[in-house]
């Protein structure tokens, strides 16, 4: 078998590609024809034909080769085609088969000849404050319509809205797309308005991975948080969470993942230094879904007591903690020196629990965290003083409060010593008003009895 690419044109720059094949046969008086098939690869679509031998030809033939040859196969360039011939009847299931390539528009005939390779040029505008795009079709062939349309892509490139038409006759006018969000994956595409055209596509906004970043979800009723990719994109996400002295996102063990398309956390505390953190080549980013919004973050507090420490919680929802007394290491991290009791709190209560023994100075650190999700941030309190009584604890313990109230306090005087100024100011002024209105007065009466 023998196979090899055609071109039969109707006009100049009009012209189709076609299949031939040729075959050689042994033929065999019990043959009664033969049967050529082609399976494009790319879209599993097939196409066979039969041609038969007449009894006359089989019996004048039989013992000799005969070639069949068949030109009917319309093909597209650049297709990939699975070749198969065989006898009729088939003997023993033997077949001939053969892979075969039609030439792509690299060709230099199938280039200039071939309207599918004529893609022409695309060029485009971005106007980020009206969130469009503006593309303009150039150097295609004379006469053609073309498709163009924005699209995400995936495996294949899945339509973002209409597929817009540009007329022949109106290739050097521009076509208008309005976009929601610059993602790596949005492309836009052209091509002629002919079956298995060549196509162009641009995706200009590769790099543009900040919204990818933006799709998280949180169920406060299953404590499910969510984050689901708007494009394919290789990345590490993780929870982390957001140290207070310098907005370092400290990852929480065992909450690291490769990520395709989704990643779901069960049992997370909604507390707003709980963050995803989501890791590509090009860098990282971390986003705090509870940050803002109406989720209430819990809160520890201390005491410390001449012989013992005091540690609360305070929570809107029902919550249970625990406490860990630990030597200071890193910044996020302290090693063991026993945990407590778990304590259970809800309901816009406080609950605390002491411990006992004299526990404070630079070295030692207390921890706490939720017990009843599966995620959780740990929050420490260091540095502990070492007070000597119930008073001093609750100085240490309310320190900011004072200060806020010393501060008000200093503003009131302030804005009431000002009001004050300005009220002497007025009453002066009016006192001095008056004054000079008496005189006026009685200078009138003693011009008028001078006269009389």
């Amino acid at each position: 078998m023998k196979l090899w690419t055609t071109m039969k044109c109707v006009a100049q720059n009009r012209c189709s590609l076609y299949l031939s094949a040729k075959g050689t046969l042994h033929h065999d008086e019990n043959i009664r024809g033969m049967e050529i098939c082609f399976l494009s690869v790319d879209t599993q679509t097939s196409n066979c034909v039969t041609v038969k031998i007449s009894t006359n030809l089989r019996v004048k033939h039989a013992g000799r080769k005969v070639k069949v040859q068949f030109n009917c196969f319309e093909v597209s360039a650049g297709q990939h085609l699975h070749v198969t011939m065989k006898t009729i009847p088939n003997y023993c299931g033997v077949k001939l088969s053969q892979e075969y390539y039609v030439e792509d528009c690299r060709n230099s005939d199938v280039a200039r000849n071939i309207p599918a390779c004529f893609a022409g040029k695309m060029a485009y505008d971005v106007d980020r404050m009206k969130k469009t795009i503006m593309v303009n079709i150039s150097e295609a062939a004379q006469g053609t319509d073309y498709y163009v349309r924005l699209c995400h892509q995936w495996f294949v490139c899945e339509d973002v809205g209409p597929v817009t038409v540009i007329p022949g006759k109106d290739l050097v006018k521009s076509v208008s797309f309005q976009y929601t969000q610059l993602l790596p994956c949005l492309c836009i595409e052209a091509w002629p308005a002919i079956s298995d055209a060549r196509r162009m596509q641009v995706c200009p906004f590769k790099n543009d991975t900040k919204a990818l970043w933006d799709n998280i979800n949180y169920n406060p009723v299953t404590q499910t948080l969510a984050w689901e990719a708007a494009c394919p994109i290789h990345a590490t996400v993780s929870l982390c969470q957001l140290m207070k002295t310098d907005d370092e996102c400290v990852d929480l063990e065992n909450t690291s993942s490769r990520a395709l398309e989704k990643v779901k956390y069960s049992r997370v505390d909604a507390h707003p230094r709980l963050c995803m953190k989501f890791t590509t080549k090009h860098g990282s980013w971390v986003r705090c879904p509870f940050a803002h919004g109406n989720f209430q973050a819990w809160k520890m507090r201390l005491a410390v007591m001449e012989e013992h420490t005091e540690v609360s919680f305070m929570s809107n929802t029902e919550a249970q903690f625990a406490v860990l007394v630990c030597h200071r290491t890193e910044s996020s991290s302290c090693n063991s020196t026993g945990i407590h009791q778990p304590i259970s709190v809800g309901g816009l209560r406080s609950m605390s629990v002491n411990i006992s023994g004299k526990t404070c100075g630079s070295d030692f650190c207390i921890q706490g965290w939720r017990t009843d999700v599966d995620y959780s941030i740990h929050s420490y309190i260091c540095d502990l003083p070492c007070a000597s009584s119930t008073q001093q604890a609750e100085v240490y313990e309310n320190s900011f409060t004072i200060l806020s109230i010393i501060a008000l306090l200093a503003i009131l005087v302030t804005m009431t010593a000002l009001l004050g100024h300005k009220l002497l100011s007025v009453s002066r002024r009016k006192r001095i008003e008056e004054k000079s209105i008496a005189h006026n007065k009685i200078q009138r009466v003693k011009n008028a009895q001078s006269l009389h």
